[in-house]
């Protein structure tokens, strides 16, 4: 049922092919792996179809190595209308061993649509703990910073005359 499901971790190994050419796993893979955590989890939480608007933030901090045990934890920490803004977090390690570090964090803004691809309304989510309600201030912030960025962006094309 919509509004139930705020968070889901997907659970996979890194394989050969997820290389980059310095043997690590390269940040492309990385991202897919990000988007696909962030649709499954918008869709549990809206109980829609949903497409991505914005992914950003990426903060690679350590490397995934081949054979890792990648765990990608994605979770609603704010709703609008029709977006839902998710923090995400990959975290990797042995799998013979039972921890895990941060390999990677970021912001996904999903929007559900319907069978038009309109964007439709989704449940909102409300913070129930100290920690929820930090994540949803901090959404906030970095809605406001988004759009200051855009207006720059704007700006920096407009000037190209592109």
């Amino acid at each position: 049922m919509a509004g139930e499901q705020r968070d889901l971790t997907l659970r996979f190994l890194a394989e050969p092919a997820d290389v980059n050419f310095g043997g690590k796993v390269h940040g492309g893979a990385v991202m897919k792996w990000i988007d696909l955590a962030a649709y499954a989890c918008a869709a549990g939480w809206s109980g829609k179809y949903c497409i991505t608007a914005y992914a950003g933030g990426i903060r690679f901090v350590r490397p995934i190595q081949v054979g890792n045990l990648v765990e990608v934890r994605a979770r609603v920490i704010y709703t609008g209308r029709t977006s839902m803004h998710l923090a995400l977090d990959v975290m990797a390690g042995d799998p013979k061993q039972s921890e895990r570090h941060l390999t990677t964090h970021c912001i996904v803004i999903m929007v559900a649509v319907d069978e038009e691809g309109k964007p439709t309304a989704v449940p909102e989510w409300i913070p129930q703990t100290e920690e929820d309600k930090f994540l949803r201030e901090s959404a906030l912030r970095l809605v406001q910073m988004r759009e200051k960025i855009g207006d720059e962006m704007a700006a920096h094309i407009k000037h190209l005359g592109l």
